[in-house]
Formats: C-alpha cells, structure tokens, sequence
C-alpha cells in the first residue's frame, strides 16, 4: 500500500533535504510535487488541497526558514500533519455491553471475510463475540460466513434460506445470542454493486432495531475516490462510528485511507492486508504515516511477528544458531516459521527503508512457489543428509533433485547458499554487520530486543 505515494514523497523530500538554504520557492515546488503525487495516490482534490495548504503554512514559518536543518523540519511537519489526516491517536472500538456491532458496505469489500477477522481477533483478545448473517439478498453470504465461523470456532446464526425480513432475522438471533452468553454480537449485512434506495432503507430498519455500539463501514482501498462518496452516502444514512479498510496489501496507491477519514471525519479503526483471516490490524496513524515516508513500523513488525512465533522455537533456533550446530532440519523448521508469518513482503515493508532494498533484490525474490521448491529439496534429503550437508555429492545430490522433482542446479544453489549461511552464523562480527544494516546504528537485533525481550530469531 501506499508505494507510489512513497516513492515519489521520497524523491521531493531527498531533494529537499539537499538545499542548503530553503526559501518560499524552494518550499512552493516541493509541494506542487507532493500536492501532483497525492492525486495520483487517488487522493480526493479538496483533501489534497487543503492538506497542502496547511504543510505549507507550517514550513513558512520563520522557525523552519532559520533552521540549521529546514529540509528536515518540513520532513517532520508534513509527518504530522499526514498523521493528523489520517486521524491522529488510534481509535478502539467501544465494546461496552450490549456490544453490538453492524458491518456495512458495498459488495466486494469484503465485509463477511472482515466479520470474520473481526471475531476472530476479538476472541483472541480474550472475548466471546457471536457472528449474525444478515445478508439474505446474496445466498452464498450466510454459507460463507458460517464456513468461516467454524475454521476460527466462533458461534454463528443463519437465518432459514426462506427469510426475506432482516429484522426478525435480528430479533431472532437476539433471542439465539442470550443462549450463547457472547460479549460482542458482529452482524454481517447485506451489500449491493451501488448504493441504492432500497439498501439504505433496509439499512436504516436494522441499524434502528439493532441500535449498536459501533457501526463499521467496510470499504475497499483499491476503489480510490468511488470510496469516498460511498463513506459518505454510508454515514448519511447510518451514521458510521468506524472504518475498516480491505485489501490495504494489493493497492499501491492509498488514497482512500487518506480521503475517507477526511472526509468523513470517522476513524480508520483497523486495515486487512491480507487474506487469512488473521490478518486484520488495528490502525495506528502515526506509524502508517512512518509507512508513507518510508520510516517503517517496527512496533507493527513485532507485533506480527510475536503473535506467530513460538517463542521456544525461536530460543532453540538461536541457540543452535550461537553454538554453530544449524542445520537443514532447522532450516526446515525456520521456513515454516517463515510461512507461519504470511506474506514476507507485506512483513518486511513495515522495515524502515525497505522500499530502497526491494528494488536491488531479484525478481521473485518472495514467489511463494519458490519457497516450496526449496522446502521440497530439504523434504527430499535424509535425516543424516540434514545434520551433514557436507556429505550431499554426486549421486546424493541427483537423488534428492529427483525426489523433489527440482533440478541439479537448484539443489547446488541451495546448498551453496546454505553454507555461506553457516560461515556467516559461525562469525557474530558479520552477523551484527548484517542486523546493523537492516536496523539503522541500533541494528535490528535491539529493537526486537527492547520491543519483544528478545525473543525472536535474529
């Protein structure tokens, strides 16, 4: 997300930064750049306009024109002022009893999979949320959502196939949830290609019976400024307390995010980005506005990373890691910790400066499919092959590639590459060079120590 709007703001601010002096001019080209960039991003035209507006106000005063570093002064009050956009501190749910919780928006946004997410992160939470399918227009709805309710172990009511009035359909799942002693009631409703009268009225008839906490608009960030107006028609009619953007990992542009909150006036309150229904994060402004100007999210990136990892796996790896006993069945087991994470590019953008690195990485370099090829050539190997790569010749090394259905030259890259890696481990010098690098001075190894005690495999 975001990534056309990163890389053009870096550019501006790179420039910036290399004036000695800054003056009216220097400031007024800067943000015809930034103001060019935002509408690219999708950014609705009076968002942009007055945001730029206010930077430039900012970055005229005579604090920032005197400054020894002025480049770096607009850098941070366009950081601010991009958090105060996106809705300054982060906006929790209100889930004071009854928690009831309406899910609206468009076909396509997602929101029976983000019903899900919702409940599910809820639950982890330590909650016990109930999910209602109030969708009776689209019959695969309430099928769908009760086959998700049942992978994440969640109660769910299902309306008869027959039922055509939404209200007795919540006043029956009312009746249902006192039996199931749930928390927090989600209700998943029903959504259209385009607004349309006859949804919003329905809308209204459920929003007034229901009478929830929080009414949650769930919109698709790759629909751009069509976003916009559907949060607003959305809020006119039921007035939305929240937004929950979808599809934040497949959208290089953003500019909804920065509009509808805008606009709207209403918090982002969470941000899907990805598919699993694990996958759905609270939204933090200041640290997506870190994101857009290529800062990173290191407390994201922690927290991702601790909610999947076993941290007595982690230990064990370091510990084979110190003494120099890693071997392929640990490489096997850090794959699949690896996989555990979900898309290591949408993990590895919360990194501080990782657009720069991903363009010097090869194509591919975080296709899923060669991650399998590799996990099957490690399949492939025996137990003894494993512990003792250095035994893998010839007629081994021929053996495993047929197994694994690769070919030869994968399996010498691999093994290649795997014995570098050891070098590499067996010499805390190069090891700290390497943390030093991804991390900035602190090196990354720190920062995960000061933010998750230390407990991952760096």
């Amino acid at each position: 997300m975001f990534s056309s709007l990163s890389d053009s703001l870096d550019k501006t601010f790179r420039n910036l930064r290399g004036v000695g002096r800054i003056s009216e001019k220097n400031i007024s080209d800067a943000l015809r750049e930034i103001r060019i960039a935002l509408l690219e991003a999708d950014v609705e035209f009076a968002v942009a306009k007055d945001f730029i507006a206010r930077v430039k106000e900012k970055s005229l005063g005579e604090d920032v024109l005197k400054s020894i570093k002025p480049g770096e002064q607009i850098v941070k009050i366009f950081h601010d002022e991009l958090a105060a956009l996106l809705g300054g501190d982060q906006a929790p749910l209100n889930l004071n009893p009854p928690a009831h919780i309406l899910i609206c928006g468009l076909n396509g946004a997602g929101k029976t999979t983000t019903s899900a997410k919702l409940a599910y992160r809820l639950k982890k939470e330590g909650r016990r949320p109930l999910l209602i399918a109030c969708d009776l227009y689209r019959p695969a709805a309430i099928d769908q959502l009760a086959v998700l309710a049942k992978q994440i172990d969640i109660p769910c009511y299902t309306p008869d196939a027959t039922e055509t009035d939404v209200v007795k359909v919540a006043k029956d799942a009312l009746v249902w949830a006192e039996q199931q002693q749930g928390t927090v009631l989600i209700f998943d409703t029903a959504g259209r290609q385009e607004i349309d009268e006859r949804l919003v009225a329905e809308l209204k008839r459920l929003h007034a019976f229901v009478n929830p906490k929080e009414t949650l608009l769930v919109a698709d960030s790759a629909t751009g400024q069509q976003a916009v107006s559907v949060a607003q028609h959305f809020d006119d009619a039921v007035g939305i307390t929240g937004i929950i953007l979808t599809k934040l990992d497949g959208d290089a542009r953003g500019g909804a995010a920065l509009s509808m909150r805008s606009v709207t006036g209403k918090p982002i309150k969470y941000a899907g980005e990805g598919e699993k229904l694990d996958q759905l994060f609270e939204f933090h402004p200041s640290r997506m506005a870190d994101r857009i100007l290529g800062m990173g999210d290191i407390v994201g990136m922690v927290e991702q990373v601790a909610d999947k990892v076993n941290e007595a796996d982690a230990m064990r790896s370091m510990k084979r890691i110190q003494e120099g006993k890693f071997d392929f069945t640990d490489f096997l087991d850090q794959m699949k910790m690896i996989q555990n994470l979900g898309p290591l590019e949408g993990l590895l953008g919360l990194m501080p400066g990782f657009s720069k690195i991903k363009k010097q990485l090869p194509a591919g370099a975080f296709d899923t499919k060669k991650i399998k090829r590799t996990e099957a050539i490690v399949l492939s190997m025996t137990m003894i092959e494993r512990t003792r790569p250095e035994i893998i010749k010839g007629s081994r090394r021929q053996r495993i590639a047929a197994g694994s259905g690769t070919t030869i030259m994968e399996v010498n890259q691999l093994i290649k590459q795997f014995g570098e890696m050891r070098k590499m481990m067996k010499s805390p010098n190069k090891m700290n060079a390497m943390m030093k690098q991804m991390g900035g001075a602190g090196g990354m190894k720190d920062m995960m120590k000061g933010l998750g005690g230390g407990k991952f495999p760096f």
